[in-house]
């Protein structure tokens, strides 16, 4: 049998005196959504700060197709194939949208600083290639009618797509998706959820998501983690997460009673 894609081993981070992430440890399969849900204050964006290396854990390991990255600096993440988004969008506001994408595609330039101040053929070739990435990525996200406007005239769900377009672009094996819905109306929500299904099964990207929504999460997630103080209190598929006792307990602060609904939305 085969390695898992992604581990996190019995991963934690204290600030102070307090645990923020407590022994956390879990596997994702290649091309699988993995979505992490509890409630605020749980720890499920400081696991995502561990993956993506903002963090150091003060114990537990994260592994990468076999690769031990516990120590990588977050600079190298994007070259080894992770990319993120975040809760809030992180975008530089005064550039164009082609021009944040064609950002995210440079993490993957070969070419070198004199050749690019001499604007050789090989440098025009490179960035031709990248642009045709980037316009693939534009296609996939309905993001022409945007292409030249400037991130700052954008409305917000404009700009949580070119967020996640940017990621794209960097050509990941593994996309965090931190909270993608979040201010997010109805029909943008349903548009995300097309989004990230396109992403896995069309491009091959494994995504692991942290989501309040519970209807996204049931729709696009294989399986799920739910967290509470900075602990695992169950994994599973949606379904069977969503009617853990101990789950119900986190979210509404109460025991759960028998026959009790599987939850709708996370607060």
């Amino acid at each position: 049998m085969s390695a898992p894609f992604f581990e996190a081993h019995g991963i934690s981070v204290q600030f102070g005196g307090l645990k923020a992430v407590d022994g956390v440890s879990f596997t994702v399969d290649k091309g699988e959504v993995f979505t992490i849900i509890g409630p605020n204050g749980a720890g499920k964006t400081t696991v995502f700060n561990i993956v993506s290396r903002i963090y150091d854990p003060s114990a537990g390991k994260v592994v990468l197709e076999g690769e031990d990255i516990t120590e990588v600096p977050a600079h190298r993440i994007a070259k080894l194939g992770i990319a993120r988004t975040f809760q809030n969008i992180e975008l530089f506001e005064h550039a164009t949208v082609l021009q944040n994408l064609l950002i995210g595609a440079h993490v993957h330039r070969t070419t070198n600083p004199v050749a690019e101040a001499l604007f050789l053929p090989s440098v025009k070739r490179a960035e031709v290639a990248l642009r045709e990435k980037v316009e693939e990525v534009i296609d996939l996200l309905d993001l022409a009618v945007h292409r030249d406007s400037m991130v700052a005239g954008l409305p917000y769900g404009a700009r949580k797509v070119v967020e996640l377009g940017r990621a794209l672009c960097t050509r990941p094996k593994l996309l965090l998706l931190d909270e993608p819905s979040s201010g997010l109306n109805v029909e943008e929500t349903e548009d995300m959820a097309f989004w990230i299904e396109d992403i896995t099964k069309d491009l091959g990207i494994t995504v692991i998501m942290v989501e309040h929504d519970m209807t996204l999460v049931s729709r696009v997630s294989d399986r799920v983690l739910a967290m509470n103080q900075g602990r695992v209190l169950a994994m599973g598929s949606p379904a069977e997460v969503q009617r853990h006792p101990a789950v119900v307990e986190a979210y509404i602060g109460a025991p759960a009673g028998p026959g009790m609904a599987p939850l709708e939305k996370a607060s």
